[in-house]
């Protein structure tokens, strides 16, 4: 039976990272154990940044963006040495087991340390939800609804003014935020990595509707795809329509988490304790079906996540 655990988060930070946590230290708390947050991810975990935390230690934090505990990225723990010089501090203070909150590359962190014999359970927080094992990750609700909102004030400014905007959102290694975000905001076109697009049939498409009497156009490019000034700039010169680049970058990963983000979060805190309560280690948490469920971690890095060619062909039926 584990008695001492930690729970630290790393790589990009995501809104619901923080109700993670809080999930993990009041329910390893519950069950009688010791919890210790580690500061700065793997780079806190190496350089003995630690804190015993209490129930006082995460209240009033489910509703915070960004994450208490931070983040980081450690080139340190990427090598063998830095691996055991984070084993020697977990035995330093008793950790049993560690709850890893984070991206890909977390998970192979933590699947390291399980091999050296501290149990690791990681849980999928990344806003860009391209994490093969779950159909869902933390935070990605809450950038979404950050960029939608975002598209929709500059659709007001692209109407007051005959203009295309061309907004580029997150998503470093997949389209499901431009997909999404752009349907929900009425988007004319959606550009993303996974499908192929031609610059002249939407400057073509955009003077066929200009010409039906529509103002204004968004179009949103997956961050994977990238060149948004490059592409606003091919577009003017195509059409003639005046066209702006709008790059949303980092304010996507901000803001106070939704509903969906906090509760699910809530969730996959729980049950990563129940596993290392157990001494389960070595494993992911995901959603599928809508049911919290957990895979080798080995297993989740190996597996594909499709990209919704169906949702993206429904965007383009229905824009104009």
């Amino acid at each position: 039976m584990i008695k001492t655990i930690g729970v630290l988060t790393s790589g990009g930070d995501a809104p619901g990272m923080n109700a993670a946590v809080r999930a993990v230290v009041r329910s390893a708390l519950k069950k009688g154990m010791t919890v210790y947050g580690v500061k700065r991810g793997y780079c806190g975990l190496i350089e003995d940044d630690l804190e015993q935390m209490d129930e006082l230690s995460v209240a009033g934090i489910i509703k915070q963006g960004g994450t208490m505990l931070y983040t980081a990225r450690s080139a340190e723990f990427r090598t063998e040495e830095g691996v055991l010089r984070a084993k020697e501090i977990c035995e330093s203070h008793g950790l049993e087991g560690l709850v890893v909150i984070g991206g890909d590359g977390s998970f192979r962190g933590a699947a390291d340390l399980s091999a050296h014999g501290i149990p690791c359970v990681g849980l999928p927080g990344t806003i860009d939800n391209d994490i093969a094992c779950t159909e869902y990750t933390i935070g990605y609700d809450t950038a979404m609804n950050t960029a939608m909102e975002l598209m929709d004030k500059l659709s007001d400014t692209s109407q007051s003014h005959y203009r295309c905007s061309v907004v580029e959102v997150m998503g470093r290694g997949a389209g499901f935020i431009a997909v999404n975000t752009g349907i929900a905001s009425g988007a004319l076109e959606i550009i993303t990595k996974e499908m192929p697009y031609d610059l002249d049939k939407i400057a073509k498409k955009m003077l066929e509707y200009k010409a039906r009497g529509k103002q204004n156009f968004i179009i949103v490019v997956a961050e994977s795809v990238g060149h948004a000034d490059e592409i606003a700039k091919l577009i003017q010169e195509k059409t003639g329509i005046e066209t702006r680049s709008t790059i949303l970058g980092h304010v996507q990963r901000g803001g106070s988490p939704t509903v969906r983000d906090r509760v699910v979060a809530t969730e996959m805190g729980y049950y990563a304790v129940e596993l290392l309560e157990q001494g389960i280690g070595n494993r992911v948490v995901g959603m599928q079906g809508g049911k919290i469920v957990d895979f080798d971690i080995q297993e989740a890095l190996s597996m594909s996540k499709p990209y919704d060619e169906r949702l993206h062909h429904i965007a383009e039926d229905i824009a104009f």
